[in-house]
Order: structure tokens, then C-alpha cells, then sequence
């Protein structure tokens, strides 16, 4: 195969990236009422869901259910090109505390398969989650691995390490109910500085079994306080075709402070977590590099 010329490299590169399939995981923190009707933080908001194909949004904490069909109205506005929905859970938490898990996603692009909340209730291991994960199976035409899960988890922070750790049990269940092969946990987990000290991390199955690939890495810093430095946002991945499907490169913690030129009080009215995100190849993107990269075959004359 002839070795492409280094621009036409980067030109290639820039196109995968751009047609590639951004998923992103974001803790808007208290999204309610008031947050809402703050227009500085609901223009950010909506800026950084607008960069994302599909992103989960946690902390919704809004008993008259307005937050996701406004968000809907605003992006869809007079669009006719690209149209977001969603799918939401139920109100979840212990008490009279409730939040609700949120996916917005871009219709021309995913559509959701199959959803349904993790039933907590093993015996002996009852009610390990504060919110139980909102599971939910996406198909997309339009990327290499073309369905996968997303599992979502906004633990309790003082009981992150018990609740990250049942993932692997989440995993086990959606497995017995589908015939899924790809899956994206994601969410705020709490998973560093005092909640998840070093020594925890031998007790979570999901970082002891190497088949679950973490893309955000311990040394990250997904807080927006200048403070502190925690990776509290994660994504992990398992099945080899969605791991190898990932863009390299594109998993990050995307720091709208800095994009967006605020100060650290105007990003903080945002949320006090930065979103995380990773994408996933185009299979046009494929498609096409293969015919690009073939060597073309010449014709032959017939005499």
C-alpha cells in the first residue's frame, strides 16, 4: 500500500475526526428551575450539548419535568437539518432526594433501540445504587460499531467504590436481557481524590478485569475549581469492537471555562464538572479510506 503524503495524512485525519460520532457525559450539578432561567448558564449548556451527537446529562433535579423539553425547543429552534431528541428517566434517589438521568442525541445520527432502569435488588446486595442506571441501547448507521449500551452511574460519593464496582454486576444483567456486545459506562463516579483512594481501586471489578478499558484516565482533572484536581467523570468501555472503534486521541475532558473564556464564578454557575467525552469512527469515514488507500488498478487494452 503507498504511503499517503503527510498532508493529505492530517487532511484524512481531520475528516475522521469530523465525521465521527462525539459522545459525551456531563453533571450539570442542581439543573433545575433556577439554572434554567439563568440565560448565561443555559447559553454554555447548550453550547456544549450541541458540540456532542449524544451526551448524558445528570443532576436533573426538576419535579415538573421541563428541563429536557426545553432544551429540545431551544436546539431544535427552526432547524430542519438537525433535530435533537431524548429519553429520560424516572425521578431516582433515596428519600426525598431525586435526580433523573438525561441522553439528548441528534435523530439523523443514533436512534435508542431498547431502555430500561437496573432492577437494585440481588439478594444479600440490595439497593447498592442511590440511582439506579437508566440503560440504554443506541444504533447508529452511520458508525463502524453500529449499536451499543451506555450505562449511566451518578454515584453517592462516600459510596462510590461499592457502586462502581456493581457496575460489573449491571454489565452481567444487560447481558442476560440483550444480545449486546458494545458498552459505554459513563457518568460522574466520584472516582478519585478521598472517594477512591489508590488502595480501593483492588476492590472494583470494573479496574481489576482488564476487559473494561478506562479511556479517562486517574491523572485527569474534571473538576472546575481551581482547588482541586479530582478525575471524578469517567468513561469505560468493553467489547473489542467498540474499544477499537474509539478515535485516537478523543478522549477528554473538554474544559468549557477555557473555550469559553469565563471566569471561574461564571463557569461554576455552569457546574462545578467538566463533561467528558470520546468519539467513535465514521463508517463513511472507512468506507472511504479504503477506496482512497487501495492502489487503483489499471486498465488493461484489449488488442
Amino acid at each position: 500500500m503507498p504511503r499517503l503524503p503527510a498532508f493529505l495524512l492530517l487532511l484524512f485525519l481531520s475528516i475522521t475526526s469530523a465525521l465521527a460520532l462525539r459522545l459525551c457525559s456531563f453533571n450539570v450539578k442542581s439543573f433545575g428551575e433556577a439554572k434554567k432561567e439563568n440565560k448565561n448558564a443555559m447559553d454554555v449548556i447548550m453550547k456544549v450539548i450541541k458540540r456532542c451527537d449524544i451526551i448524558l446529562l445528570m443532576e436533573i433535579k426538576d419535579s415538573n419535568n421541563m428541563i429536557c423539553p426545553t432544551l429540545k425547543e431551544r436546539l431544535n429552534g427552526n432547524s430542519r437539518s438537525i433535530m435533537y431528541n431524548y429519553v429520560i428517566s424516572s425521578r431516582l434517589g433515596r428519600n426525598t432526594y431525586k435526580e433523573q438521568y438525561a441522553f439528548l442525541y441528534k435523530e439523523k445520527l443514533v436512534s435508542v433501540k431498547k431502555r430500561y432502569l437496573y432492577h437494585d435488588y440481588q439478594a444479600g446486595d440490595a439497593d447498592v445504587f442511590s440511582r439506579e442506571p437508566f440503560v440504554v441501547w443506541f444504533q447508529s448507521p452511520h458508525t463502524v460499531v453500529k449499536d451499543f449500551v451506555i450505562v449511566p452511574l451518578h454515584t453517592t460519593p462516600e459510596n462510590s467504590v461499592k457502586e462502581i464496582d456493581e457496575l460489573a454486576d449491571v454489565y452481567w444483567d444487560v447481558k442476560r436481557r440483550w444480545k449486546a456486545e458494545n458498552f459505554i459506562f459513563m457518568g460522574d463516579f466520584n472516582a478519585g481524590c478521598s472517594y477512591v483512594p489508590k488502595k480501593a481501586w483492588k476492590n472494583i471489578r470494573l479496574r481489576t478485569d482488564p476487559r473494561f478499558v478506562w479511556l479517562i484516565g486517574d491523572q485527569e482533572d474534571t473538576t472546575v475549581k481551581g482547588s482541586t484536581s479530582c478525575a471524578y467523570d469517567r468513561i469505560v468501555l468493553r467489547g473489542q469492537e467498540i474499544i477499537s472503534s474509539v478515535v485516537p486521541k478523543s478522549n477528554s475532558t473538554f474544559n468549557f471555562q477555557k473555550v469559553y473564556e469565563l471566569t471561574e464564578k461564571e463557569a461554576l454557575d455552569v457546574s462545578d464538572h467538566f463533561p467528558v467525552e470520546f468519539k467513535l469512527q465514521s463508517s463513511r469515514v472507512f468506507t472511504k479510506s479504503k477506496k482512497s488507500l487501495s492502489p487503483k488498478k489499471k486498465k488493461v487494452r484489449r488488442s
